[in-house]
């Protein structure tokens, strides 16, 4: 996108010589926006939070990738690892669910255990909530920003996790022991593994 801006100092009427046209042209390129995400850092809130629980963990960092399996990816770690968020709501209030990248949120589920329909957020929705992440970077750390949380069952059930720390390009990985013992989310069976396609 582009917008130009004229201006009439220095100008002459026709005939006369010296007469020089002032404008200048800006340019707003989608790379900026894109570099504006990957200058953002990770939350200290979430560092801290680490650092006071005295958790081990591990920072990596990879190429800005869109969805959870393309993270994984990137990380070089088995989809079953990767925490991925979604952001739900039920009853006017905000829930965070967490599960494999390799597993879909089942809402009916979901709707049992909390006892009311529930619903997926946009990101304009939830943005607000996270000030210190880039959008759709949230850590799965519900209890730093007052968001219930509801882990699946079968990510409960790994050694580790790893998941974005806040950014597009930064990610950390922790047992899930110091994990749940910082977050102490709900545990629940709340998601359905993706099948893969047959001969892929």
């Amino acid at each position: 996108m582009f917008s130009a801006a004229f201006g009439s100092a220095g100008y002459k009427p026709p005939g006369r010589t010296g007469w020089k046209p002032v404008f200048h042209v800006e340019f707003e390129r989608e790379s900026d926006i894109l570099q504006q995400r990957r200058r953002m850092k990770m939350p200290k809130r979430l560092i801290d939070c680490l650092d006071e629980n005295k958790i081990s963990y591990e920072i990596l960092r990879h190429p800005e990738a869109v969805t959870a399996q393309r993270i994984a990816e990137a990380e070089h770690v088995k989809g079953r690892h990767h925490a991925k968020v979604v952001m739900l709501k039920s009853g006017g209030q905000h829930l965070m669910a967490v599960l494999p990248a390799e597993h879909l949120i089942d809402l009916g589920k979901l709707a049992k255990i909390v006892g009311q329909d529930v619903f997926f957020e946009s990101e304009g929705e939830f943005e607000s909530l996270f000030p210190d992440c880039a959008v759709g970077a949230m850590p799965p750390f519900g209890n730093l920003y007052g968001v219930p949380t509801y882990v699946d069952k079968s990510l409960a059930e790994e050694d580790h996790i790893v998941f974005e720390a806040g950014t597009h390009t930064e990610a950390i990985k922790v047992s899930y022991r110091d994990y749940e013992k910082i977050v102490k989310p709900r545990v629940e069976d709340l998601a359905i593994k993706i099948q893969p396609m047959k001969g892929v």
